[in-house]
């Protein structure tokens, strides 16, 4: 029988592909930003209606939950769950579908996921007598927005009524072909917080430094003196990166500043590393700035914690990954240094983010996320949403 359900979820995936296309087209056409999604989520309720599946709307602001039962729907609970927003880039690639909203592009992928999960659904629906138990689809907002919509969800009693058992988060990758799925056990995203630093001196004539505390040169010393908080601090088995990504001095060629702004990000992968990093970024930073006659204000807006995939739930994924695309068709992903809001889903309950392989090197599709010119090879998506579909049968299944 499970070979027969294997074919059938293959068959249906390819069957519902065409609509999961266009599904895909319209959100990449019409981007909204974190916690704006509400033309999307209607469009999410308009499908979901008519295959029948029950659903709430109004989680988080914009968020949608679907629910598919199956036979004993309280049996056991699994949850599939997928982004909705976009994020503020023009995009450059000139398509059919490409966005009608200008500064506005899906460049991560949450369109295709959003795509994925629908066809998914639709697949589900049609096996629900197969399984026992619920299949609990989550559309959730604002992943790319602190402080996440998934942590909001999470609040909102996403994960209850019914109570989920375990989760399942699905993100594009073009690194990896199209066709191929990838995961890794254990840690695999980092944390990620935003750090603000504000340096302030005494601006004035830059013919005459010594009249003035200059902000900017005690800016260059904080900035290359906090490399050494993960190269001389840091712990070699934790990974860590602390980088900055922008300076405003705002003065001229001849006018030296009362302040400069520092921002950054600090990622890791222990909350108690992560800690202690922030005192000693606000400490190095204040000291130095005060040893050089300055002041220095620095704020650290904890983000995301980092994700863990739960190594019995990860392992059952990835042998049903290769019984239903051929072990040839799954790897085992590195750590990341990137983060994801799934995170808070990951230490709430056993779960398993991974990747959907959208890369395809002939038809362009090689630009990284948050790119403008990022795009999928469509062909993928016929795998996300059969992946996604089998993976729920099979977790049912394992009462």
């Amino acid at each position: 029988m499970s070979k027969d359900i294997n074919e059938r979820v293959h068959q249906l995936a390819k069957d519902v592909l065409p609509e999961v296309i266009n599904w895909r087209r319209r959100f990449h056409a019409w981007p909204e930003l974190a916690f704006e999604e509400v033309e999307t989520a209607k469009f999410i309720c308009e499908q979901l209606g008519k295959m029948g599946i029950p659903f709430k709307k109004g989680i988080a602001k914009t968020g949608v939950v679907g629910l598919i039962e199956g036979t004993r729907p309280s049996a056991k609970v699994v949850a599939l769950r997928s982004d909705m927003d976009a994020l503020s880039i023009n995009e450059q690639r000139h398509h059919e579908y490409s966005s009608q909203r200008e500064g506005l592009m899906h460049a991560c992928g949450h369109d295709a996921h959003m795509a994925c999960l629908l066809g998914a659904a639709a697949v589900l629906n049609e096996i629900k007598d197969e399984f026992e138990g619920s299949v609990k689809l989550i559309f959730q907002p604002s992943e790319e927005k602190y402080p996440g919509g998934a942590s909001v969800m999470i609040r909102e009693g996403v994960l209850e009524n019914p109570v989920v058992d375990r989760i399942y988060g699905q993100h594009v990758l073009p690194t990896l072909e199209a066709g191929k799925i990838g995961m890794k056990s254990g840690m695999y995203m980092a944390s990620t917080d935003e750090v603000y630093i504000t340096v302030k001196g005494k601006g004035g004539h830059a013919a005459t430094p010594e009249l003035n505390i200059d902000p900017v040169l005690i800016a260059a010393h904080i900035i290359v003196a906090l490399q050494q908080i993960v190269s001389r601090n840091a712990t070699p088995s934790i990974p860590s990166v602390l980088s900055f990504g922008r300076v405003l001095a705002n003065g001229r060629t001849n006018v030296i500043p009362d302040q400069v702004i520092i921002e950054g990000t600090f990622r890791t992968y222990s909350e108690e590393w992560r800690v202690e990093a922030h005192e000693k970024i606000k400490k190095m930073s204040s000291t130095i700035a005060e040893s050089m006659g300055g002041s220095c204000e620095t704020f650290i807006d904890s983000g995301y914690p980092f994700l863990v995939n739960d190594v019995e739930t990860t392992r059952h994924a990835f042998r049903d990954a290769q019984d239903y695309l051929g072990k040839e068709n799954v790897v085992e992903l590195d750590l990341r240094m990137t983060a994801e809001d799934f995170a808070y889903y990951s230490q709430m309950v056993p779960s398993c983010f991974y990747r959907l392989g959208t890369g395809n090197e002939k038809l362009g599709c090689t630009s990284n996320l948050h790119t403008a010119t990022f795009d999928i090879d469509e062909a993928a998506l016929e795998t996300g949403v059969g992946f996604m579909a089998w993976l729920a049968y099979k977790e049912l299944k394992r009462q």
